[in-house]
């Protein structure tokens, strides 16, 4: 007759079951995961899943009286016992790969290895000896006078295991102890509870919850270390910028210094001035981590502006609408936005290139726009590199605000020609 306990146990083994697809699913569609956690998490998944059907499976079974039915419950429980002694090895490699070393040249790898070794030949003498477990051909549980043996191997690879954790503390970084952690003590207090209140298995829903708590916070892990990745890159990505000016702007200011040292030495050296601070200002920018004041980037904007000015004279005119500066943004934001309306907007051959800088303070953040009167730069082509030019340098600024101060960057037409592209960064939480 089946219990109140018994549909508990039911429900317990149901929601257990429940979580550990749920961790399969999530590790086979994530992103973000390396390729050695995936395989990983979906083997020690499916173990899991193949403990708690087992152990589902056999609780059926063995409430379901006839002969016929006793050799079911006997395989069901011998699978159920198997692969509970494997999800321990698994943590094992899994800790010791954690650390930095291979598992398969650490003593931990080896003695839980042969723990389980020892569990499954045990296990496989229980099929023919009563002296540990046995089913009567009526589908009757009965335990043996050497049942202990097959409790006291798990509990050794789990000491195993918290030794391994404890040596290798100190190469484990605090989210990977607490998943760990979690793992070894969520199902030990159900089994203490279970001894408590005997017929309650908790140590199912306990063992299923605990390895989702590990895959959460491994991927939670990986998550960090995938961003820290993608921004050290973007930093990368702008330090090669930076080094890579272009090389016509450098060309072009080097002949403009060399004429006006004969026709007007004065502002032939205010250029190179302005030039040296430009130069001064691109290579620190290489060495900044973070966000810097707004007032920083729009002094290096004013100094590279110095300089067009220079050069293009009556073709070129600048207004700033600056009532509002107290914010941070990515070093290298505006000043490659203000260079390509410079580059793809003054032409001779055009009416003189206008452009005006404006910021303002806005719901939940800050607000800069950079609108010109040119005719924008070029769609993108991938056969022309000097077209793909502004749309690299201009993704490369939307990914560092994205990750950097979860800012946007859009860019639309103006009325009666021209280009806008506006930035926006929220307000710090």
């Amino acid at each position: 007759m089946i219990t109140l306990i018994d549909l508990i146990n039911y429900g317990f083994a149901a929601i257990g079951l429940t979580v550990a697809i749920m961790g399969l699913f999530l590790t086979i569609t994530t992103t973000y995961m390396s390729r050695w956690n995936k395989l990983f998490f979906k083997v020690f998944f499916c173990v899991l899943i193949a403990y708690i059907s087992a152990d589902l499976l056999e609780q059926i079974f063995f409430y379901i009286p006839g002969e016929h039915l006793a050799v079911f419950t006997r395989l069901f429980l011998f699978f159920e016992s198997l692969f509970s002694a494997l999800l321990p090895p698994l943590l094992t490699v899994y800790i010791l790969k954690c650390s930095g070393k291979k598992a398969v040249r650490q003593p931990e790898f080896y003695i839980t290895a042969l723990l389980f070794l020892i569990y499954s030949v045990i296990l496989i003498i229980t099929q023919f000896t009563k002296n540990i477990y046995y089913i009567t051909d009526d589908n009757v549980y009965h335990r043996g006078t050497l049942y202990p043996l097959l409790l006291v191997v798990p509990a050794v690879m789990m000491i195993v295991n918290c030794i391994t954790l404890i040596r290798k503390r100190k190469v484990l970084n605090r989210k990977q102890m607490t998943a760990f952690l979690c793992y070894l003590l969520i199902p030990l207090a159900c089994m203490l509870v279970q001894m408590k209140f005997y017929g309650l298995m908790l140590v199912v829903i306990g063992t299923s919850v605990s390895a989702m708590i590990l895959f959460m916070f491994v991927l939670n892990d990986q998550l960090d270390k995938y961003i820290k990745q993608r921004e050290e890159n973007l930093e990368a990505q702008a330090s090669i910028l930076v080094l890579q000016m272009r090389p016509h702007f450098i060309y072009n200011t080097m002949t403009s210094i060399y004429y006006l040292c004969e026709q007007d030495p004065q502002k032939a050296m205010k250029t190179i001035d302005d030039f040296t601070n430009y130069l001064r200002k691109n290579f620190s920018a290489i060495a900044k981590h973070g966000t810097i004041p707004f007032s920083e980037e729009l002094a290096h904007v004013r100094t590279y502006l110095e300089i067009e000015k220079t050069r293009f004279e009556e073709s070129l005119f600048v207004d700033f609408d600056i009532p509002y500066s107290a914010f941070r943004l990515p070093p290298l934001t505006l000043q490659p936005i203000v260079e390509n309306s410079v580059k793809y907007g003054v032409d001779p051959e055009l009416e003189p290139l206008h452009i005006t800088i404006s910021t303002r303070e806005v719901n939940l953040g800050s607000e800069i726009t950079v609108r010109d009167t040119g005719p924008g730069f070029p769609e993108n082509n991938e056969n022309k590199e000097d077209d793909r030019e502004p749309h690299i340098a201009l993704d490369n600024i939307r990914e560092r605000l994205a990750l950097m101060c979860n800012g946007t960057l859009t860019i639309s037409p103006a009325e009666g020609g021209g280009t806008i592209v506006t930035i926006f960064i929220p307000n710090k939480k």
